[in-house]
């Protein structure tokens, strides 16, 4: 008798790790399972739209009045569509991180950097770069202006600080020269002629209204 009670004991311990191991076997199993659907689910969920990239895509962009499509890979930014695929060197690329305004450009009459933003974010928007200044063979006031008054030298930072003198003079009739040094307050000159800038923006402005 004592040696069946033990042996029933053992057996029925037994039982009870076989029992419990199973089950947790089992449970695992389960949520091994529901995790394995959950992910198939983001997965699908998460295909939407095609990924675009690595090779180059087409984007269609408004260009000084001007509707192109061009073929630029994803990575690609403005400023680098912009002298590449499109042709338009006018725009400078300088310190490429949006420290210096070189390649300022206006994006639905708005200055930006156009450096700092992909070519695919400005697709169906309106971009107007120092060559689409000029109208009919006249160059724009500010062009004109800063040719008179030298204010410019080497040329790297021009372009740049045209689009911005010029989107001042279209929000602003009469700009003290103190909107015009705030206008101009992100573009690094190393030349500096920043004076005869100014100078050249308050002619324009006058220019205009003549």
């Amino acid at each position: 008798m004592p040696n069946s009670d033990r042996g029933g004991s053992a057996g029925r311990a037994l039982s009870r790790r076989l029992f419990l191991r199973g089950s947790a076997l089992t449970t695992a199993g389960a949520t091994l399972a529901n995790a394995a659907s959950t992910l198939t689910g983001q997965a699908q969920a998460a295909e939407g739209p095609p990924v675009l990239g690595p090779g180059a895509v087409p984007i269609t962009l408004k260009i000084n009045g001007v509707t192109r499509t061009l073929q630029v890979e994803p990575r690609t930014t403005l400023a680098e569509a912009l002298r590449g695929p499109a042709g338009l060197t006018g725009t400078k690329i300088a310190c490429n991180r949006g420290a210096c305004s070189a390649c300022t450009v206006w994006l639905d009459g708005v200055t930006v950097s156009s450096c700092m933003m992909l070519a695919v974010e400005a697709g169906g928007r309106s971009v107007t770069t120092i060559e689409g200044m000029a109208k009919g063979g006249q160059l724009h006031p500010v062009q004109a202006a800063f040719i008179e008054h030298d204010a410019m030298q080497c040329g790297f930072c021009t372009s740049g600080m045209v689009m911005s003198t010029a989107a001042l003079l279209e929000r602003t009739l009469d700009p003290t020269a103190s909107d015009v040094k705030r206008a101009i307050s992100g573009h690094i000159c190393r030349c500096g002629t920043y004076p005869h800038v100014v100078a050249a923006t308050l002619a324009a402005a006058k220019a205009r209204k003549a």
